[in-house]
């Protein structure tokens, strides 16, 4: 495997400027932003990734506002009263898009965040406090206990709330495999546990949060 300085180097040289790459880079939230993230804001993010994951994105963003009046703000402890009567009538509502597994998912991912809070104190200190050198646990979290939150949405969610984390897209996968560091796509444990050996080599290399080296790696890929 390849260390933190050629990485920086092929993405200065692709880039063409030190400002130029830093101004492509995505930033993340300090655990004080995300443990003040109230549960409902959390909850509408979680909902959103849910809604996108399959959908043009331009789309769902549209109807958000229609979203956030049927869930009641997506203030947990009301949406998780919701029962099947009243997902069945959201059906019939044409402002919102209606699909009956992923409305579903709303209320079952508002009780796992009171029951996060309960445990916690709050869901935004259990996010701020879950270290970022098993941040694959975190996803495996999110997959077991929450709702639709397979596949790349669990940490696709996580950067949406700023939460530091890579996201193993196609690209950031074929450029692993190029390192040797895995030989497949990663999906087992054993092959996360590897991407997540190598991006904590090379955040203690370079101080830099996953999510930078995530978007670096992903553009070591020729296009």
């Amino acid at each position: 495997m390849r260390d933190y300085q050629w990485l920086h180097e092929y993405c200065l040289n692709r880039f063409g400027s030190a400002a130029a790459l830093e101004a492509h880079l995505p930033q993340v939230k300090t655990p004080e932003q995300l443990r003040a993230i109230s549960a409902d804001r959390y909850l509408s993010t979680l909902a959103l990734r849910v809604f996108r994951a399959g959908l043009k994105h331009s789309l769902v963003d549209a109807k958000w506002p229609a979203f956030e009046q049927v869930f009641f703000g997506f203030d947990p402890h009301k949406v998780v009263l919701m029962g099947a009567e009243h997902l069945e009538r959201l059906m019939q509502d044409t402002r919102i898009i209606r699909h009956l597994g992923k409305l579903k998912s709303v209320p079952r991912n508002a009780q796992m965040i009171l029951d996060i809070e309960k445990a916690h104190g709050s869901f935004g200190a259990f996010i701020a406090d879950w270290p970022v050198t098993d941040i694959v646990g975190l996803w495996k979290y999110l997959a077991k206990h929450g709702n639709q939150l397979g596949g790349l949405s669990a940490p696709r969610f996580l950067r949406m709330v700023g939460k530091d984390t890579f996201i193993p897209t196609d690209d950031m996968a074929a450029a692993l495999i190029a390192q040797d560091i895995i030989d497949k796509p990663p999906t087992s444990q054993r092959d996360l546990a590897q991407v997540q050996a190598a991006f904590n080599q090379w955040h203690a290399e370079s101080g830099r949060p996953l999510c930078q080296l995530s978007v670096m790696l992903a553009h070591t890929v020729n296009h």
